[in-house]
């Protein structure tokens, strides 16, 4: 496996008839397939991106790793991800276990192997992807892009994207200030009733797996 993947990845909207975005599955295989069936999802024709958080939590984590197989599926990495990367490359996965990943030690050897192939490949996850759709610049992580200004390949912190809340909750104190650099910021990572949307950014993990609704969202 290659070491440091790239912090960033850009899909030129172009090559797909629809782009579709979604909330945090953690595990809703069977909820998602629905819902691109309800929606006419095309898998030859049209794209899902993934706002991070696969697996834990829900019943089919190792269905939904499955997903990063397949050509109409993108994700930016999320934190669980990234708790079931340390974990399994320390040797301790104690916190993982705290959040969710009980389902990695109930499988059998031989899917749990599957599992592990298919967890340490998350490290080649993006943290960042943009999307370009015309004139539109859609940009896609996990919790929050840390700086006041978007821009291609530029350095910001893994842990802030992966685990910050800081923006969000500005946001619902009053404090809300636009992203430069781009259109349109999707993030997931925090539970919410609805779909949020401050200035031009848009929340979109309405607890699927707590019994919500599993948000997607047309961006082309």
């Amino acid at each position: 496996m290659k070491k440091g993947a790239t912090m960033y990845q850009r899909i030129e909207g172009r090559n797909w008839r629809h782009i579709w975005i979604a909330g945090d599955i953690h595990g809703t295989y069977q909820q998602l397939i629905s819902a691109l069936r309800a929606r006419k999802f095309n898998p030859y024709k049209d794209l899902l991106i993934s706002v991070g958080d696969l697996i834990d939590r829900g019943p089919q984590s190792l269905e939904c790793l499955a997903l990063l197989r397949r050509a109409w599926f993108r994700a930016v990495r999320g934190n669980h991800e990234q708790m079931a990367i340390d974990g399994l490359t320390s040797g301790d996965i104690s916190l993982w276990l705290m959040n969710g990943g009980q389902w990695y030690t109930r499988l059998p050897d031989d899917k749990k192997q599957v599992a592990r192939e298919a967890i340490m490949a998350c490290d080649q996850l993006p943290y960042i992807i943009e999307v370009n759709c015309g004139e539109t610049t859609h940009i896609i992580a996990h919790a929050d892009y840390p700086s006041p200004e978007y821009a291609w390949q530029k350095s910001v912190d893994k842990q802030a994207i992966l685990w910050h809340r800081g923006r969000l909750n500005g946001h619902f104190s009053g404090k809300s200030a636009v992203i430069k650099g781009a259109d349109h910021f999707w993030f997931g990572h925090t539970p919410l009733k609805h779909r949020y949307d401050a200035e031009n950014q848009h929340y979109i993990d309405t607890g699927a797996v707590m019994g919500g609704e599993l948000t997607l969202v047309k961006i082309q």
